[in-house]
């Protein structure tokens, strides 16, 4: 979830970090205008995409019934390295993740823009969980799953090795329920931006997830905290909630993300743009995520909890306090929903108090970037870094952008707008980032081919899902909520067809509440006309391309699966989890998740995961047709595409990176 820059060197301390954080915001924004001015009017990229996948290493033991997570990523990501090295087919690639029981795959190569490359995801998915498998101990009950949330994290030895909580100043956490060796050991980042949120911050972190009142669960519902040494925990834990008190109870959930390159930098705005109200609907679809801290919560998705996890604000910032030592008024975490769209022709709905930094402001508008771009970095940089490495402090800011990523890197909100790297033949991106991971391939694959298809209908049929972003807001709220695709109402246009790029004025009539499954499968809204729905859209979008068999019959296999989702045929895995915990024979109905209930469920998951379960509403009994390559009658065409789009990315290099006209290597992630 938290993948971004990961320089090499070593970390300063939040003191130190302190001293520069303007000296890192002055020079990444220039970074910024160095790139801007350079390939603003770079036009001509190809799609390429790519989804990324969180796995959680977990070690189920029969003999104790237990299912612990097992601190084993770095091992893992060694034997990883020496296997791509003696195997020269190796279609992924690996990195490290939050937790030291996380690693993150993605396809080692993008996905390129025919049709056909949608029946390859899955195929890919299932040769990494398969690596995966290979280089763990069944034997001694490790597994790989894509678990959104590990349901007992912050219990007692819950993982393997087990290691316990240091509350105190000392610790990375100060947490009296997570031990700081559960944070990746990989990588100094991750402590260090821990360490360096919780400092800024002034206190510990605070997350309050309402608790899930069953018919035994107390009422009030109020924990006493035995190592609560300073009080400061009973103090701020809220009544009928489950209390987390650290980063990772946020960081360590899984997600599935997509990023695609876009054809150009206006290109890019506008997806940016038409992606942000979807953000609340793909969450709710793929809401995976009701348990917390061994309790069975009341929302189904890891996103709040992850916003407070990793929320850096000071008490003045929060408006707890009058400013005095801090700049700004900041009314979210710095993990958190898009504040406002980018394109200048969607200014007219972004209703929402946009704090910004003038200085960064005026310096960007006088560059000659425009007031929508200007704002947009200009509130990111109200962020001050909280990761810096005494090596990367001086840089080159016409060769360099480590100062710029420093900043947009630890701004994890629902969509990232992603300039070129320096020095690279990579374009302009979009990442979406909300979805839950789900527990199988086809699942996951399902959800990224949904999406990709999205965007082509966005691009195709010029489609306009553009609202005031306070009704994005309400919806991610919303989205949030228990069994939010079946109860939820959430604010979506009409007629996504009705509005163009020319429309200057906004009107409430142009939106509407409505359910999910009108959202995604269509259907009448009470006293107007039927709304047309994303996924008969994408069926005229797939009428009028050219596209194989296969490809054809996996896209309808996995649009069955999100129609029957949103229409509640079938559960979201939050859902279908819920209900196997309140049905095992173990469950007190008190809301707590025993050691045995978390071992069976689990122990079932990973059956499902390797397809030799099924449980009956949560999958259709069906399977894809996905391929680990493209359809040979297919191979020569793109192959010749490929020769084009390098000869293009060479032409690309030669223009925008001159000083690279030696080094033949392309980047392709």
């Amino acid at each position: 979830m938290v993948m971004g820059l990961l320089s090499e060197g070593t970390p300063l301390t939040w003191e130190e970090t302190k001293k520069y954080a303007d000296h890192v915001r002055y020079h990444g924004v220039q970074q910024f205008i160095n790139l801007h001015k350079r390939l603003k009017d770079r036009k001509g990229d190809v799609l390429k995409w790519g989804d990324e996948v969180e796995y959680v290493l977990i070690r189920l033991d029969p003999t104790t019934q237990t299912a612990k997570v097992n601190l084993k990523s770095l091992e893992i990501l060694e034997l990883l390295k020496e296997y791509k090295n003696k195997n020269e087919f190796h279609p992924y690639a690996w990195s490290p993740e939050y937790a030291d029981f996380m690693v993150e795959g993605t396809p080692a190569t993008p996905y390129g823009g025919t049709l056909a490359h949608v029946n390859t995801v899955e195929a890919n998915m299932q040769l990494r969980r398969q690596v995966l498998r290979s280089l763990m101990d069944e034997q001694m009950g490790e597994i790989p799953l894509t678990l959104t949330s590990y349901p007992r994290l912050g219990c007692a030895n819950s993982s393997h090795p087990s290691y316990e909580p240091n509350p105190s100043e000392t610790s990375v956490l100060n947490s009296i329920f997570i031990p700081d060796e559960i944070i990746c050991s990989s990588h100094p980042r991750f402590r260090t931006f821990t360490r360096n949120i919780r400092k800024r911050r002034g206190e510990k972190i605070c997350i309050n997830v309402p608790i899930y009142k069953d018919l035994n669960t107390p009422s009030p519902f109020i924990e006493k905290f035995s190592n609560d040494f300073d009080g400061e925990s009973a103090r701020v834990a809220a009544v009928d909630h489950i209390y987390m008190d650290a980063t990772p109870f946020g960081l360590c959930n899984s997600c599935l993300q997509m990023t695609f390159q876009c054809y150009s930098i206006e290109e890019a705005r506008l997806l940016y743009d038409q992606l942000i109200p979807l953000c609340p609907i793909m969450m709710a679809l793929s809401a995976a995520c009701p348990f917390f801290r061994g309790f069975v919560s009341d929302i189904d998705c890891r996103w709040y909890a992850s916003v407070a996890s990793a929320d850096d604000r000071t008490a003045e910032e929060r408006g707890l306090k009058e400013l005095n030592e801090s700049k700004h008024r900041i009314y979210k975490s710095r993990f958190d929903s898009v504040d406002s769209y980018l394109s200048e022709s969607s200014e007219r709905y972004n209703d929402i108090d946009l704090v910004i930094d003038k200085d960064v402001y005026k310096r960007l508008i006088d560059a000659g970037i425009d007031q929508s771009l200007a704002r947009h970095i200009s509130h990111l940089f109200i962020r001050d870094s909280v990761s810096i490495f005494s090596e990367h402090i001086h840089q080159d800011d016409s060769r360099d952008s480590d100062h710029f990523e420093n900043i947009q890197s630890t701004n994890w909100q629902t969509i990232r707008f992603k300039p070129p790297p320096v020095n690279s033949t990579i374009g302009w991106r979009v990442e979406f980032r909300p979805m839950d991971v789900q527990l199988t391939d086809f699942e996951n694959a399902a959800y990224v081919v949904f999406l990709l298809l999205i965007t082509r209908i966005i691009l195709s049929f010029k489609l306009d899902f553009l609202m005031p972003i306070s009704k994005v807001d309400a919806n991610l709220i919303e989205g949030n909520k228990r069994d939010a695709v079946l109860n939820g109402k959430f604010y979506f246009r009409k007629d996504v067809r009705t509005c163009s790029k020319d429309c200057k004025s906004k009107s409430a009539d142009e939106y509407a509440l409505m359910d999910i499954n009108t959202i995604i499968n269509g259907g009448p809204l009470d006293g107007e006309a039927d709304v047309p729905g994303i996924i008969p859209l994408i069926n005229q979008y797939l009428q009028s391309v050219s596209i194989d068999v296969d490809t054809r019959y996996t896209i309808l296999a996995y649009l069955n699966l999100i129609s029957d989702r949103a229409a509640g045929k079938l559960k979201t895995t939050a859902r279908w989890m819920r209900d196997y915990v309140r049905q095992h024979p173990d469950y007190k109905h008190d809301s707590v998740i025993t050691d045995k209930i978390n071992y069976d469920l689990l122990t079932l998951c990973n059956e499902i995961s390797k397809g030799v379960h099924h449980p009956e509403g949560l999958l259709h009994k069906v399977s894809s047709r996905t391929k680990v390559d493209l359809p040979s009658s297919l191979k020569k065409q793109v192959d010749q595409e490929n020769a084009t789009i390098l000869k293009h990315e060479m032409a690309m290099r030669s223009k925008f990176w001159p000083e690279l006209n030696n080094d033949n290597n392309v980047e392709a992630n």
